[in-house]
């Protein structure tokens, strides 16, 4: 587990899962398919992009809904930002 967003958005895997939930909101089953890895890596990877806050997951009767959480991105934001002032 990682709470460290820079650890959690050096993995490709998640850099892309991200870039997919920047489109739109999507489930487990939905993103294994862009992915060369099974579901329960898929859910491995997303569970470390919730811990450091830069996705939510939301529950529809039996489905889990999955987006980019853009307030956690703030940090990311802030220590990027002191390079360009």
């Amino acid at each position: 587990m990682t709470t460290d967003a820079f650890q959690a958005i050096a993995d490709p895997n998640r850099r892309y899962l991200l870039e997919e939930l920047r489109r739109k909101p999507r489930t487990v089953n939905e993103l294994a398919d862009g992915l060369p890895i099974s579901r329960p890596a898929v859910s491995q990877h997303l569970k470390a992009l919730l811990d450091c806050n830069l996705v939510t997951v939301t529950n529809q009767g039996t489905r889990r809904i999955y987006a980019v959480n853009t307030g956690g991105f703030m940090h990311l934001n802030l220590w990027i930002d002191q390079f360009w002032s």
